[in-house]
């Protein structure tokens, strides 16, 4: 299994990529520590602040060093400029939200997986001639599951993340992953602007297992 398919492979076996960004450091760090104690594999942070490159350095030398089988992805990256700054500081994906040639040039260059954000069908043929093998559905809650349910079968090599929108509900992951989904991207309903300003750690972590065991049940009530 190369590098691509096991960061793959941990959000599909999850089935949860969590995405956040926090101008601190510290809060950063110590929200990757909740959702690695959680059992995330893979996490998603946004270039979405000037702090975000600095952050993004220290917990990737804080994930190799205390978080055994973690992937660090940069997400919110639209040109090649910030693509290159966030490869160099150890992003092991990239995320975009939407689809960039030079993103992806970038990417493959450095053998790094890259993941496009995609609305419609046409964006979706286009993201998978470039080589896309998941893409994030965004925003997902203008979309829906129904729309993936419509479109799932005309890309066969194509796995689906919604992102945006999705909440921790049963009803609605139940809606998601009935659909065909490969997995959900979830920001602020799994970390709130509250929970994270509180650094209510210890919650972050809880709400985090509680979300993957309504996954895990669904994806097993859908698999009778």
């Amino acid at each position: 299994m190369n590098n691509h398919q096991q960061i793959i492979s941990a959000i599909s076996l999850k089935g949860l990529l969590p995405l956040y960004f926090h101008s601190s450091g510290e809060v950063s760090a110590g929200i990757l520590k909740a959702l690695y104690n959680a059992g995330i594999e893979a996490v998603e942070y946004t270039n979405r602040g000037e702090e975000a490159l600095v952050n993004f350095t220290k917990l990737k030398t804080l994930a190799k060093s205390e978080m055994p089988g973690m992937h660090m992805g940069i997400g919110t990256i639209k040109d090649e400029r910030a693509a290159k700054s966030f490869i160099d500081a150890g992003a092991d994906f990239i995320i975009s939200p939407g689809i960039s040639e030079e993103v992806i040039e970038m990417a493959k260059a450095h053998g790094i997986l890259w993941i496009p954000g995609c609305m419609t069908p046409t964006e979706i043929m286009r993201a998978e001639k470039l080589g896309a093998s998941v893409v994030k559905l965004f925003p997902g809650n203008v979309l829906g599951p129904s729309y993936v349910a419509a479109i799932k079968d005309l890309f066969p090599m194509i796995s689906f993340m919604p992102t945006g929108g999705v909440d921790t509900t049963q009803e609605n992951l139940h809606e998601w992953f009935s659909s065909g989904v490969m997995a959900v991207g979830m920001g602020s309903k799994l970390l709130s602007k509250q929970i994270m300003k509180d650094k209510n750690y210890n919650d972050i972590t809880s709400l985090t297992a509680d979300t993957l065991k309504t996954i895990a049940a669904v994806r097993k009530q859908l698999h009778k």
